[in-house]
């Protein structure tokens, strides 16, 4: 392998660590403020990525009608729950099934017409950012008290349902979308593409953001329900609401991930499982806690990745998920363990 190769390989995985970052760093924050492993957050990368696709080529994307079907069934979730207490009723409907339907009125209204690049992906992030806390309301919320262990078996079910629905909604093929950026940066001999250094640049923008949110009011409650969720609630922390945040959070995160890949890598229906569980190694190399770690850990995914690819791309997977063994074996030597995690 000559300097030059080596290079290109860092360069690539680099951005593809990157990618995995983002992803990473929305599960580790879902999971320890709900306690949810959200297997379908990859799901929804792709969901932004051919929602986008679909505009770019004048299409109506089903994203518009996966949004409003899931809006009223949240919104009969909420019927049926304040039933006894009807003044909460308006409120709740409004966030679950009157903003849902007015984002979903818009991007049935904004399909087949020529947008600009900018308004396609402002587009895209707000039609995908919704899907997460709907999914949360609808699925996780009823049995949010549940053992971590069901709360996967309903997140692996969940994602299952979400990769047949891509299917049916964009079909089999693949799509990649146009670049954002043209630009090509010299660094000595080697051209690094814009779009790579705008995917690295993304990521490291939104990890300060997320750095300066934990430092606000509400990325404080986040944390607070994350150590301690009785805690939180004695002091006037509600569970269930920063679980939203979280999830709209993630939602972002997620359509984020989804709108860098689609200009480098082809993106089929069901790309987001593949891409989550590389990002779930990230997110275990962080104790699914850190995220520091998480970020450290999702770039050696991506680096690992691309040098072993370069070898034998059929190993590729294989040895990035066998590094799943010596974490987890360290994990459990160094964690010290209480009753309450057993009995859990």
């Amino acid at each position: 392998m000559t300097p030059e190769i080596a290079a290109l390989l860092t360069i690539d995985g680099i951005a593809n660590g990157a990618v995995y970052a983002l992803v990473a760093i929305g599960l580790v924050l879902i999971f320890t403020v709900t306690r949810v492993i959200f297997v379908p957050f990859g799901d929804i990368a792709a969901l932004a990525a051919l929602t986008l696709a679909a505009y770019e080529d004048r299409r109506t994307p089903g994203t518009p009608a996966l949004l409003a079907t899931l809006a009223l069934l949240a919104a009969t979730a909420e019927i049926i729950t304040l039933r006894r207490q009807p003044n909460k009723i308006p409120q709740a409907l409004l966030t679950t099934l009157a903003l849902p339907l007015a984002i979903a009125a818009l991007g049935w209204a904004a399909a087949g017409h020529d947008l600009p690049a900018p308004v396609r992906i402002a587009l895209t992030l707000l039609l995908v950012l919704p899907i997460a806390p709907l999914l949360d309301r609808l699925v996780f919320r009823p049995v949010a008290d549940a053992s971590v262990l069901l709360l996967m078996v309903l997140a692996v079910a969940l994602h299952f349902a979400l990769v047949g629905i891509l299917l049916l909604a964009f079909g089999p093929e693949g799509i990649r979308t146009t670049p954002m950026t043209e630009t090509i940066l010299q660094l000595g001999d080697i051209a690094i593409p814009g779009q790579t250094s705008l995917i690295v640049a993304a990521t490291i923008s939104f990890s300060a953001l997320l750095y300066a949110f934990g430092r606000t009011r509400t990325g404080r409650a986040l944390q607070a329900v994350a150590v301690n969720r009785t805690g939180a609630r004695i002091v006037g922390i509600r569970p269930a609401r920063a679980g939203t945040t979280a999830y709209l959070i993630g939602s972002l995160l997620a359509g984020l991930s989804g709108i860098l890949i689609a200009p480098v890598n082809t993106v089929f229906y069901d790309t987001g499982f593949l891409l989550g569980l590389l990002a779930f190694v990230g997110a275990i190399i962080g104790g699914l806690a850190s995220y520091p770690v998480t970020v450290l850990g999702a770039l050696l995914v991506g680096l690992l990745g691309s040098f072993v690819s370069f070898y034998s791309s059929a190993y590729k997977e294989v040895l990035v998920f066998a590094l799943l063994i010596p974490v987890l074996l360290w994990r459990s030597v160094s964690t010290t363990h209480t009753e309450e995690d057993i009995e859990e």
